[in-house]
């Protein structure tokens, strides 16, 4: 069962990176709860909204399950939940099993799978090192991204409770995998 370990939200913050002063909300911390509107988490920054926040990427979940994989290339970077710009890290947080379309309860919102996360420069700048996009690309852990059918509350510990599956959706991963010839 899919189970919320952390809710997270971030500032607008300016670092500089490789000689320019990029504008980024990927710097996210766990907070206690999240109120979610149809187009992103209240006070969240998005910058970009060309690639983040939205109608269809108002909620970025990233999997618990990937943190170890990434914490043994990174050992020296200050690990919280958060690292990959998500608002819910998510224990249980599967690419293969989830499909667009699909609907799920999360504490009192309801959501729809929308797609998964294309990275960008920024998830390199966060990770301090430009290579982390050519890595996040070259795996399947790509998180996923919903839509808010009902506004709400999500809080840590909150489960996805399944109220709709689409089958005849396109898994993350596939969609990922698509994605990528594409970029």
């Amino acid at each position: 069962m899919k189970r919320i370990v952390s809710t997270n939200r971030g500032a607008l913050k300016e670092v500089e990176w490789k000689g320019t002063l990029m504008t980024t909300g990927i710097f996210k911390y766990p907070v206690p709860a999240l109120t979610l509107g149809f187009e992103d988490p209240l006070d969240d920054a998005v910058v970009d909204r060309r690639y983040h926040g939205g109608r269809d990427k108002a909620v970025y979940a990233y999997s618990l399950d990937h943190y170890e994989f990434w914490k043994k290339r990174y050992p020296d970077l200050d690990w919280n939940y958060g690292m990959f710009g998500e608002n819910l890290t998510v224990d249980g947080l599967d690419e293969h099993r989830l499909h667009i379309g699909s609907r799920y309860k999360v504490g009192t919102t309801i959501l729809e799978v929308s797609g998964p996360r294309q990275p960008c420069v920024k998830l390199g700048m966060r990770f301090n090192d430009s290579k982390m996009v050519k890595a996040f690309w070259n795996t399947s852990m790509c998180g996923a991204y919903f839509k808010v059918i009902q506004r709400g509350l999500i809080k840590p510990n909150d489960t996805f409770k399944l109220l709709e599956e689409n089958l005849k959706g396109m898994s993350i991963a596939t969609a990922f995998v698509l994605k990528k010839k594409k970029a």
